[in-house]
């Protein structure tokens, strides 16, 4: 066999991690929010390393980070992304990534490879402006107008003012040659504690789920908290926290087995002590990998509300904000990863949905594309104590690899 001159090291895998990490560090975690200092830093850390896989680095005019090669034979895409959750984990990302430039690092200057990893950073997986602007992008799925209208969720930035502020205005946004790649492979935490609780080292992800988004309102009658009579008031608040309660009553009965459901966050206007609340609103999200059952739940959500608008005191409207479709992952994909999991793992591994959304589905629409999870300790992610043990870091990045080598040569 050819000497491969650049052989996989997980301690240099760990260093880059731990680099990261030290970039808009938060107690054990990160902050790094989309288009913060700390994130425009990472994208530049990243950009000054890709030459050392032999690619070419570019950040686009929508921040993500694309590193391309010029050797010959099969390409296969492979990232994630490197801003974080508000004061949260250090490896929500970043680990995708850094296990994609160890690929490259190992197989571009392989000369048994015929072909080359190239690595992606996709932009706002984290939804600050949007929800997976960078990955959309690059697949043709985000308009001009959708950026001129897209605000940081948290300060009411313009996306159009932070590309500015990053220095990367006036630059093009990337988009996928065709035929180009021969898929897009993704790591991830878990996320979860599946995993971690069957000592499990590798899950291989078969599906990602669907999220539907609502915006439920609540419309009673403000007034006084010490005079108006409890017989007459129409109190939004109360509404709300009732048909929080109905939907949790009647859900289950119609749900699948990985259905899950969340009220995210409750407000109530005006918002004072003394003031009955005229108005209440609820972020609600579903999330399930079958359409159909989507569907049905949210034709039981709206029966809810029309319901409780037809009894009084209060009506409700439910507005549909966000649909994101499910992705099925690429069974011969799934299986390589299988395959080396058996090899280098031990046969620890176990095929699994995903139950949060990851920009590997926005890629699916272009391409094949797969994931593989490492277990999460405890299961906690959007936490600043999200972690990972280093020994099960190195061993899915290894799996990692040599699936990218897989994918490369068969």
């Amino acid at each position: 066999m050819p000497e491969i001159n650049n052989p996989f090291d997980g301690s240099r895998v760990l260093a880059d991690l731990n680099a990261l990490r030290a970039i808009g560090t938060y107690k054990t975690g990160v902050h790094r929010p989309t288009f913060s200092e700390p994130h425009v830093h990472s994208l530049h850390w990243l950009a000054q390393r890709l030459p050392e896989a032999g690619l070419t680095a570019t950040i686009d005019g929508i921040g993500n980070v694309l590193g391309t090669s010029a050797k010959a034979g099969s390409k296969l895409l492979a990232g994630s992304h490197l801003e974080s959750q508000n004061h949260a984990g250090w490896l929500d990302g970043p680990l995708g990534v850094i296990y994609a430039l160890e690929a490259a690092r190992v197989l571009n200057s392989d000369p048994s490879v015929n072909g080359a990893v190239e690595v992606a950073a996709w932009c706002d997986e984290e939804g600050h402006f949007g929800h997976f602007l960078g990955s959309r992008s690059y697949v043709g799925a985000v308009t001009d107008a959708e950026i001129d209208a897209a605000r940081d969720r948290g300060s009411d930035r313009t996306m159009r003012q932070a590309l500015r502020d990053a220095g990367l205005a006036d630059r093009p946004r990337l988009q996928a040659e065709p035929r180009r790649h021969i898929g897009y492979l993704e790591a991830h935490i878990e996320q979860g504690d599946t995993l971690e609780s069957g000592d499990l080292k590798i899950g291989v992800v078969t599906s990602i789920v669907g999220i539907w988004q609502y915006r439920i309102t609540f419309t009673g009658a403000q007034n006084h908290a010490g005079t108006t009579r409890m017989a007459i008031r129409r109190d939004a608040g109360l509404a709300l926290a009732r048909f929080c309660v109905a939907i949790d009553d009647s859900f289950p009965a119609l749900c699948g087995p990985r259905t899950v459901w969340t009220t995210g966050r409750i407000t109530l206007d005006p918002g004072a002590p003394s003031i009955i609340p005229g108005r209440a609103e609820m972020l609600f999200q579903i999330r399930d990998d079958d359409p159909a059952m989507i569907a049905r739940l949210e034709e039981h959500l709206r029966r809810l509300a029309a319901d409780v608008t037809a009894q009084g005191p209060c009506g409700v409207e439910v507005e549909r904000i966000r649909t994101g479709a499910p992705a099925m992952m690429n069974g011969a994909f799934q299986d390589a990863i299988e395959a080396v999991s058996t090899a280098v793992a031990g046969g620890r591994s176990v095929r699994m949905p995903s139950g949060a959304g990851h920009d590997a589905q926005i890629l699916a629409t272009i391409m094949p594309a797969a994931m593989l999870f490492v277990p999460s300790i405890g299961g906690i992610s959007h936490h600043w104590s999200e972690n990972t043990e280093d020994a099960d870091i190195v061993t899915g990045a290894q799996v990692f690899v040599e699936t990218c080598r897989r994918l490369l040569t068969q």
